[in-house]
């Protein structure tokens, strides 16, 4: 090294290392705005910050040497911003379209199957269940309790009646019978008169639209414990001589005459004067209250097993359908007591108790006497 060389030249650089530093410490910055940048545009942050927010971010960007892309730009509001509806309707697939239902207009048949009721039958096709009857009454005989698997019953379109057209019928003389108008029954479509000259024939199956007619029915007659042999011929042989003095008296408070509480099959009605309690086959069925039992065995009816209990305070209760009667004629029973068992004798197309009260002749609604 010679004495004429600067010594300046040969000192470290001392502001290398503290450039580096700074250009490092720069691109870390510019690399975490922009993150954040990117991170606050996916979240939609900017169009939730007021305007000089977004100012502030933006000179802060240009400080920072950040320039955004196009595409990324800062919006009002969304609330603020017009919606503008596309000029094309798309339609949506709907896998559970509802197709309403038509009226039926015409009559059709349907077969009776092992546990239907008369009721049932008639929810079922939403008509009343005196329409189901109206409509049948060659095969049923006004009588609910005549119902057998395998019958065919004929089902009408609509409340009323269904007349088989008889020699000498007239559109006028059926409408009075029937309780309804010409009119009703002419205009209705499924009977298919012309409206000019409305002729029916003999045969046809006539629609009868809103008629009504009076129930033929044959209801167990009251038959006091202290009168003798007052049952009619054809009531079977359960039928009690009478002439019974003493016994239990009833209370004129009643009990369930089952264990269920509740109907399984028939309703009380004008045509069916008592409820089907539900009870299966072996079920104990119980005396609604004391008394002395007036009829104990088969009924020709159709009631099938029967017990009638006579309370003597002008009551009686009738127990049908029975499998078995556990009673005798001119038992005194005590309420609670098991008279028989549930079963499906006589005129029943499944296991129930027909249960009837007679108050002096009347056949009142059990549902207005049981708790």
């Amino acid at each position: 090294m010679t004495s004429d060389q600067n010594p300046e030249q040969h000192q470290p650089d001392q502001s290398g290392p503290n450039i580096g530093l700074l250009r490092y410490s720069t691109h870390l910055l510019v690399i975490g705005v922009s993150v954040a940048a990117i991170w606050i545009t996916n979240l939609n942050i900017l169009d939730r910050l007021p305007t000089a927010s977004l100012l502030e971010l933006a000179a802060a960007d240009a400080s920072a040497g950040i320039e955004r892309q196009p595409e990324i730009q800062l919006l009002p509001p969304l609330g603020n911003v017009p919606q503008i509806e596309s000029a094309v309707i798309t339609r949506q697939i709907d896998s559970h379209t509802n197709i309403p239902a038509r009226p039926r207009r015409d009559v059709i048949n349907y077969v009776v199957e092992a546990g239907d009721s008369l009721f049932g039958i008639a929810e079922k096709f939403g008509i009343t269940p005196e329409t189901v009857l109206w409509g049948n009454q060659f095969v049923l005989g006004d009588d609910s309790h005549s119902l057998r698997p395998g019958q065919e019953l004929l089902i009408s379109p609509v409340n009323g009646v269904l007349r088989y057209v008889q020699p000498g019928d007239t559109i006028a003389g059926l409408a009075s019978v029937y309780r309804t108008s010409a009119d009703a029954i002419a205009l209705w479509p499924g009977n298919e008169l012309d409206l000019d000259n409305p002729v029916i024939t003999e045969g046809q199956i006539l629609v009868v639209p809103g008629g009504e007619r009076e129930f033929v029915q044959w209801v167990i007659p009251q038959i006091s414990r202290a009168s003798r042999n007052l049952w009619p011929a054809d009531a079977g042989p359960g039928a009690c001589a009478g002439g019974y003095t003493g016994g239990a008296l009833g209370s004129g408070s009643f009990i369930w005459p089952a264990v269920s509480q509740f109907i399984t099959g028939n309703n009380y009605s004008s045509f069916h004067l008592g409820i089907d309690v539900a009870a299966g086959y072996g079920d104990s069925i119980f005396a609604a209250d004391n008394g002395v039992a007036v009829f104990a065995g088969w009924n020709n009816w159709g009631y099938g097993n029967l017990v009638v209990i006579d309370h003597g305070n002008g009551w009686q209760t009738t127990y049908a359908h029975l499998s078995q009667w556990n009673v005798s004629c001119g038992q005194s029973i005590s309420q609670g007591t098991i008279i028989g068992l549930g079963g499906s004798t006589g005129n029943s197309s499944g296991p129930h108790l027909h249960f009837e009260m007679n108050f002096n002749g009347s056949r009142p609604n059990p549902w207005n006497y049981l708790p």
